[in-house]
């Protein structure tokens, strides 16, 4: 069994807040002061999750750098007071970033026994299969 240390679990509420006030912030019609708390918690337990240098290295990367940008610039926006705008630059740059663990969360979520059987449903399936990388002919 992985232990995690005290700090972990504290980053993994405070990523988990974060997730909140961004959900509760889009779902409020883009509310500014939600989207910027959620925003500054997200990245605040990601830091204190994997380490203050390995996030660094990880947003920085060369081959990363186009999406952390635009992750960044959104965030920035949002706290500039343009939430829509922001938010849009930010999920632009989330998928950037994060495009090269979409195929290992799509393998993991089809082990899933009722979700995985609705990944397999038609017009999902081909969503699915480009998330992933994989072409729909495959033998």
């Amino acid at each position: 069994m992985i232990s995690i240390s005290d700090n972990q679990k504290i980053g993994i509420a405070i990523s988990g807040f974060g997730m909140l006030f961004l959900f509760l912030g889009m779902l409020l019609f883009f509310d500014k002061g939600l989207l910027a708390m959620g925003n500054i918690m997200f990245l605040c337990g990601l830091a204190l999750i994997i380490g203050l240098e390995r996030t660094f290295r990880f947003f920085f990367q060369r081959q990363k750098m186009k999406g952390s940008v635009a992750f960044f610039g959104g965030i920035f926006v949002v706290l500039m007071g343009f939430p829509f705008t922001g938010m849009c630059i930010e999920s632009y740059g989330f998928f950037v970033i994060f495009s090269g663990f979409f195929p290992v969360a799509i393998n993991f979520i089809r082990r899933i026994p009722i979700i995985g059987n609705l990944l397999n449903l038609p017009g999902l399936s081909h969503i699915a299969a480009k998330l992933e990388g994989q072409s729909r002919y495959n033998v």
